[in-house]
């Protein structure tokens, strides 16, 4: 389905106002595609470490 060129504009004048939550979202996006797609146990574990880690850091 074609974007309208109004469409284009506004998502553009979005992206360029919220710079940072766009970033947020895309990085988001991809760590949840990659432990849902390539992930390995290994990764698994690793990541499951880190992410106690920074839940540590967060309440703390």
């Amino acid at each position: 389905m074609a974007v309208s060129e109004s469409q284009k504009r506004a998502n553009k004048k979005w992206d360029d106002a919220n710079k940072e939550r766009k970033a947020y979202i895309n990085k988001r996006s991809t760590a949840r595609s990659f432990v849902k797609n390539l992930a390995t146990l290994e990764d698994l574990a690793e990541l499951t470490q880190l992410i106690e880690e920074r839940r540590n850091m967060l309440e703390n």
